[in-house]
């Protein structure tokens, strides 16, 4: 059974990280608890597996809708809900994973080879190079993308909300004891309401970045119809694009025909100085970018001026909360960053890392939540993090 316990920690591991990336708190407590609770149930039933992840990895009625949209991208398109009828579409679906349900003939020993092997597809996908992909494996990528959320880092607000402790809410606290007819009664509080920051994604469609701008949109897609946080879509090439409008169509497919037909120049040459520059004069100056986690999702390649770059991403600095660049380029053994336009800009970001794999991307959404970022936890596909570099040269950051 050594085996198949190991099975079962890479399964609990792989779903936990997804669940991560879709804002449930599925931390190392929760992740034991749940192998804990395969260990007892029968793990070659998926009706079993759904049922222990969902009591043990979910911690409140918040994640349940989230977790079930994460299960059945983990697990290949198994539709498996909370509800009374559960059994019955699990029984349908198991036959996609050539799993045996409670009622079906099986073996008498229980195995997780059906479950491991569907699990185990998945966890290799999203470490690969979203340029690498067959057809196939290209269309599995965007599912799981549809799937996706990126959650803001929370912020103070001047809203309140009721607390255990803090300053005392006179109001609440009045009409307690006007209700209780003059009684005396506990003494009601309140705190700040935290907020989601703005999120702000900057995504390049120029040429170089043909085989990645794709997987790119649909996760900034992914990323406005989650509503997590306010989020902003601009496209940089010889020309700055907002898309916001385009993405925030509830289909991915007919938003992404959308983008297409709302960029004028798709897979066209690289100008970022230039459509940085015009993003901070027109948009900067209302206010958008200010206070934002701001993303840039480039390779960093400039066939304009790169010292012109610089100059504006040190403009863009200075008025977000965090600049992150995600390069693509980075994912790839012997990466330096050492291109002008990119040894221009990495003195003002914050953190800089790959962006070229499902994992990378889900690495990319728990910093953008505030969440520090373990290399050793295969965020960005086995290769170092290079951040924060904020202050820093660029040759002082290596890969």
């Amino acid at each position: 059974m050594a085996e198949g316990s190991d099975s079962l920690t890479t399964v609990a591991v792989g779903l936990a990280r997804a669940l991560r990336a879709a804002g449930v708190d599925a931390d190392v407590a929760r992740v034991h608890a749940f192998v804990a609770a395969l260990d007892r149930l029968r793990p070659d039933l998926v009706l079993d597996v759904y049922w222990a992840g969902r009591v043990t990895l979910c911690a409140g009625p918040d994640d349940l809708e989230r977790y079930d949209r994460v299960f059945d991208a983990f697990f290949s398109g198994v539709a498996v809900t909370g509800r009374a009828h559960a059994r019955r579409r699990v029984e349908v679906a198991a036959d996609a994973l050539g799993v045996p349900t409670a009622g079906s003939p099986g073996d008498d020993a229980p195995t997780v080879t059906a479950v491991t092997r569907h699990a185990s597809a998945v966890e290799a996908l999203r470490h690969r190079d979203v340029t690498d992909l067959a057809p196939a494996e290209r269309d599995e990528l965007r599912r799981l993308l549809a799937r996706f959320s990126l959650p803001g880092a929370l912020r103070r607000s001047r809203r309140r909300k009721p607390a255990r402790r803090g300053a005392v809410d006179r109001r609440h606290t009045v009409r307690a004891l006007l209700d209780a007819g003059g009684e005396p009664g506990r003494i009601r509080h309140t705190g700040p309401r935290p907020r989601p920051r703005r999120v702000l994604l900057l995504v390049d469609v120029s040429g170089s970045m043909a085989g990645y701008a794709d997987a790119l949109l649909r996760f900034a897609h992914a990323a406005v119809r989650g509503r997590v946080a306010p989020t902003e879509v601009f496209t940089l090439g010889t020309r700055l694009t907002r898309v916001t409008g385009a993405l925030s169509h509830r289909d991915a497919d007919t938003a992404m025909r959308a983008v297409s037909a709302a960029i004028p120049d798709w897979s066209g040459g690289t100008r970022l100085g230039e459509t940085l520059r015009e993003f901070l004069d027109v948009w900067g100056q209302r206010g958008l970018a200010r206070g934002a986690v701001t993303v840039i999702l480039s390779d960093g390649w400039e066939t304009g001026d790169p010292d012109e770059l610089g100059r504006q991403v040190a403009r863009l600095s200075r008025l977000t909360h965090r600049l992150l660049w995600a390069n693509p380029r980075a994912g790839r053994a012997g990466f330096e960053p050492t291109a002008g336009g990119m040894a221009a800009a990495l003195p003002y970001c914050d953190h800089f890392q790959a962006g070229h794999s499902l994992a990378s991307l889900e690495a990319l959404a728990a910093v953008v939540a505030g969440a520090a970022t373990d290399p050793s936890r295969g965020g960005t596909g086995g290769r170092t993090v290079m951040g924060p570099t904020r202050g820093r040269c660029a040759g002082c950051v290596t890969n």
